[in-house]
């Protein structure tokens, strides 16, 4: 199940991608079917083993285009193990509501997203996030739990603070935001609930089959009650952008004189953290 739109976002062979807070990796293991090489970066080292084995195993059984390339990191999102604009691409789903240091962890995926690379950043959505709290302190008051609900505009503010430039945003997954209100009335940790089961059993169904009504009505509801919010932002090319200029001051801009600001981007490589931080 993918919060980020790959339409929105696109991701092809080999472009550098960054999983920020991978968890148990569904958007990584995405980028790497796409021919990316993918860096999926998180604390949990149990985890990260189970990431690891799944990249494994997907070379195995050739689902991984020629170029792409994959590895499993231990690292703080507040302090990464990476030299500057090092990653075309930027995801981080569903973990800043996690870091106490939030914008500082921002600031970070900034530092590391090369100037012209865009990240995908996905949150829970105020109102339902909202609803869970207020029916459950067991839903966010544990050991790694949620610690902040975020505003929209207080997701893009803190953002625009790190230097990124905010483009589009969308709402995803309000068929599931029932199933979390269901589970924090009856209990967040009773999984035997009938009710619970029920609707756990249905949202298994949906996404397998993916039937048209399931996917008209998870569309509609999208913008009222979708459980995640999905904002999109570009670091400026700011460098590219002041030659241009200057260019255009004393008339010698001709189309950018050949200045191909993406690609000389990519001379700087990602740390290959194998070594050092890969998670065996």
């Amino acid at each position: 199940m993918l919060t980020v739109d790959f339409g929105r976002f696109p991701v092809g062979p080999g472009d550098r991608v960054l999983d920020l807070g991978c968890g148990a990796g569904r958007h990584a293991f995405e980028v790497l079917r796409r021919g990316a090489r993918v860096v999926a970066l998180d604390t949990d080292e149990g985890e990260l083993r189970q990431v690891a084995a799944m990249f494994a195993a997907m070379h195995e059984a050739r689902e991984v285009p020629a170029g792409g390339s994959a590895c499993a990191a231990v690292g703080d999102a507040t302090a990464m193990p990476f030299p500057d604009g090092c990653f075309d691409r930027v995801i981080a789903a569903e973990v800043l509501e996690h870091i106490p240091a939030d914008q500082a962890a921002m600031n970070e995926l900034a530092r590391v997203l090369r100037p012209g690379g865009v990240a995908a950043i996905t949150v829970p959505a105020w109102l339902p996030e909202r609803i869970c709290w207020r029916l459950s302190d067991d839903y966010h008051n544990v050991p790694g739990g949620h610690l902040r609900i975020f505003t929209r505009r207080e997701l893009e503010a803190k953002l625009t603070r790190a230097g990124l430039s905010v483009g589009g945003h969308h709402h995803a997954h309000a068929l599931h935001a029932p199933y979390w209100w269901l589970k924090c009335a009856v209990g967040v940790h009773d999984d035997d609930h009938p009710l619970a089961r029920a609707y756990h059993r249905l949202l298994v169904w949906e996404i397998m089959k993916r039937p048209a009504s399931m996917r008209l009505a998870d569309r509609a509801l999208n913008p009222l009650i979708g459980k995640s919010v999905v904002v999109y932002a570009a670091k400026p090319a700011v460098a590219g952008a002041a030659v241009r200029e200057a260019a255009q001051r004393d008339g010698t801009d001709h189309g950018s004189a050949g200045l191909d600001t993406s690609q000389s981007a990519r001379a700087a490589e990602p740390a290959q953290p194998e070594e050092a931080h890969a998670a065996a």
